[in-house]
């Protein structure tokens, strides 16, 4: 296990459109944030699956995946991740070989078992409403395993390999919010990311449970040992008021979510203008444990402490503002934090 003060810090990014901003604007900002948090030293920025999401452009991982690895030089890019059941295995399987062989020992598959939208957009995704109710996670990935690793011979798609055949399937990670996750990615032998930003199990006893049922992967390059990535929410800016502004913007955009009327990232003065209701100050009430924010230190020391309270050998930091030149400063006042705990070891 990592030592938490030399954890890997890593972005997990879903492209969040700001209310008087275009979805096309966070796109690019997108790019840009992975530029400007590569030169920080962040170790992987992994970008979401959602749809029919009017607060999220991160509609199409694996284009933001490519235009992002080609605007960057080494920083490790990732899908944070795939969600499996709307994607035919074979097409992952080759999609993320191509761009493997575009930019090798730079690319992460982080694959995951929910839709990552509502039923209705799931059932266009799928075109099967069969799909929508059927658990069949392992069996697609094994499929998925297989178009790599070969399968039986009796079996029909033994004859089919995900092209180009030349270079690896990236590392799969998969994802989780809950114990399943925790205890599939042990069995399957994988790494495992556990959704800390928003999942409502303990993340504790989700990596209990995913160290306690590993199985070392027999495939080539597989894992021999456990290895887990905590995904936290934080803010980070020049002063604690200023961080507090921030986050009451970012949770009235989740609170509106959770009403069924999602909109655009709100700015600060929409948040602060916005006339609450009990019934939403107690959804506030109940996220505050999903983010940290506050000064850089701040936000370090918490998620820091978050990370060893669980044993997670990474950190990955989702960020939500309302405008791109805040967001990264919330990157670099937590890089640079970080950088001043190690240095005063």
């Amino acid at each position: 296990m990592t030592d938490a003060l030399h954890l890997p810090l890593s972005v997990l990014d879903l492209s969040p459109i700001s209310a008087g901003r275009t979805a096309s604007d966070a796109l690019h900002e997108s790019i840009e944030l992975a530029r400007h948090t590569e030169s920080l030293g962040y170790e992987r920025y992994w970008v979401a699956e959602h749809h029919n999401i009017p607060s999220v452009a991160s509609t199409s991982p694996t284009v933001m995946i490519a235009s992002i690895a080609a605007a960057t030089e080494t920083i490790r890019v990732g899908a944070g991740g795939i969600m499996l059941p709307n994607h035919a295995p074979l097409q992952v399987a080759e999609t993320f070989r191509v761009l493997e062989a575009l930019h090798p020992g730079r690319i992460d598959l982080g694959i995951g078992r929910a839709p990552g939208t509502d039923q209705l957009t799931a059932f266009a995704l799928r075109r099967s409403r069969e799909a929508l109710t059927a658990d069949d996670f392992p069996q697609q990935f094994a499929e998925l395993r297989a178009y790599v690793d070969g399968f039986p011979d009796d079996h029909p798609f033994a004859p089919i390999s995900a092209q180009p055949a030349d270079v690896p399937l990236p590392p799969i990670w998969i994802l989780g919010s809950s114990l399943y996750g925790a205890q599939a990615a042990g069995l399957l032998g994988t790494p495992f990311a556990f959704a800390g930003h928003f999942g409502d199990a303990d993340p504790g006893e989700a990596f209990d449970m995913y160290r306690q049922s590993f199985r070392p992967n027999g495939s080539d390059g597989g894992l021999t040992e456990p290895h887990s990535m905590l995904a936290v929410a934080a803010i980070a800016a020049e002063s604690t008021e200023r961080a507090a502004e921030l986050e009451r913007a970012a949770a009235l955009s989740t609170v509106r979510l959770r009403q069924n009327r999602p909109g655009p990232l709100p700015t600060p003065e929409e948040a602060a203008a916005h006339e609450w209701t009990p019934q939403e100050e107690a959804i506030v009430g109940k996220l505050g444990r999903f983010v940290t924010s506050g000064t850089g230190p701040e936000v370090a020391a918490g998620i820091l402490r978050r990370a060893q309270a669980c044993g997670a050998d990474e950190l990955m930091v989702t960020t939500n503002v309302h405008d791109p030149e805040e967001r990264r400063a919330s990157y670099t006042l937590l890089m640079e934090a970080m950088r001043e705990r190690v240095s005063g070891e």
